[in-house]
């Protein structure tokens, strides 16, 4: 499941994306250089697709075990973001996942529109389909994906071998997990188990939070508060008893029958006269820190996160962050508290002046051992509901996590 908003507005557009993925399911950043290719084929997550004579430079957050990204940037400052839909038409069990796209079409689309080009091109030449879930193996989607750059915004809608196209030249406008291109979704509207699965992940209440967030953005910042969000602005999120937190754009696993995490989250400003980016490089932006990253300078995050915790030697990002969160996830209206105030006026410092994106990440690093090390000094009440507790316990075991 995934939140995305674009803003268009007069000389910026603004772009945000959350990746919900699997709770263990680390998502790390990528830098793809420019590069010419003599092979005639490049392998993607499922299947081998034909390659072209030259790909751009690309930064990528993706799933660690994917080929393709949930969200990414291109040298040429257009960004994509795809999302999981739920339609009539049977997911194809091998094919291009919407993440391979996502990549394919910052690789080879020089602006947004060329980028729409390339990904409807891809659509008609190769089936959408393969296996997209970590813990699920047999869970396959269509996607919907939203294309943006500094002259405005795509939202290109899939169902079957079936694609719509949408250009968002002035205002706003959000994915939840939902088809909403009128007289698309109509036309491809869920079955009775597609209906369920969309329920589930409250894609119609997140849907209409994030709109009201993102009319109300007026910058970057707002953005990135608009992604920490659970829901009528609450500090805690709010779980059910089936699918954990799903209805915040801020989600956190916890279900019986289902329950994902934010797992990546990246916004973006984009002008003609260049873009900037931000990304958390972790799970739960309540708990992130968003940092500035360029497109064209790659950074050693260390070692690369799996589904399981690394020794506390060679610990990820991905994973030191977790030790944070997921001693936040039990008492959010404890723990936050003691670093949030800390964490939002060194985000407003960096908006204000960015520093380069190595310094704020060894600025990062140093903050997060602090923080940790500070909610060591508290044991407060574990106050999530008794299944959230459950679900918690089980993905830490699967981890590996001590107890």
């Amino acid at each position: 499941m995934c939140d995305t908003l674009v803003v268009v507005r007069e000389g910026e557009v603004l772009f945000a994306k959350s990746s919900d993925r699997d709770p263990n399911e680390a998502q790390l950043l990528e830098w793809v250089a420019r590069r010419r290719h003599l092979e005639a084929k490049v392998r993607c997550t499922h299947v081998e697709i034909p390659q072209v004579r030259e790909t751009h430079a690309v930064l990528l957050s993706r799933p660690y075990w994917t080929w393709g990204a949930e969200i990414g940037a291109n040298e040429h400052g257009v960004v994509c973001g795809n999302e999981t839909v739920f339609t009539r038409h049977r997911v194809p069990r091998a094919g291009l996942t919407g993440m391979d796209l996502v990549r394919l079409a910052l690789e080879r689309g020089e602006t947004a529109a060329r980028a729409v080009a390339v990904l409807t091109d891809l659509l008609d030449a190769h089936a959408q389909g393969g296996r997209c879930g970590l813990e699920d193996p047999s869970f396959r989607y269509f996607s919907s994906f939203l294309v943006a750059d500094a002259r405005g915004a795509f939202v290109v809608e899939t169902a079957g071998c079936n694609w719509e196209v949408e250009r968002i030249a002035r205002g706003v406008r959000t994915l939840s997990n939902a088809l909403s291109i009128r007289g698309f979704a109509e036309a491809h509207t869920p079955g009775p188990r597609g209906a369920l699965l969309t329920w589930a992940a409250e894609a119609r209440a997140r849907a209409a939070r994030s709109r009201s967030l993102a009319e109300q953005a007026r910058g970057p910042g707002d953005l990135f508060r608009a992604l920490r969000d659970h829901g009528d602005g609450n500090v805690a999120p709010r779980y059910g008893p089936l699918t954990g937190a799903m209805g915040g754009l801020c989600m956190h696993p916890g279900g019986l029958a289902a329950g994902q995490q934010t797992q990546g989250s990246w916004v973006a400003a984009l002008r003609e006269t260049g873009a900037r980016h931000w990304v958390t490089a972790t799970a739960s932006p309540c708990t992130a820190l968003f940092k500035p990253v360029d497109v064209l300078e790659p950074l050693d995050l260390g070692p690369v996160p799996t589904d399981r915790a690394d020794r506390a030697d060679r610990a990820s990002l991905y994973w030191r962050h977790e030790a944070l969160q997921r001693r936040v996830a039990r008492n959010p209206q404890a723990y936050l508290p003691l670093f949030a105030g800390e964490r939002d006026d060194l985000e407003a410092r960096w908006l204000s002046a960015p520093p380069i994106p190595r310094e704020a990440f060894d600025e990062g690093d140093r903050r997060l051992a602090d923080w940790t090390a500070r909610l060591q000094t508290l044991d407060a009440r574990d106050t999530r509901p008794p299944w959230a507790r459950l679900h918690a316990r089980i993905r830490a075991r699967r981890a590996g996590i001590p107890a």
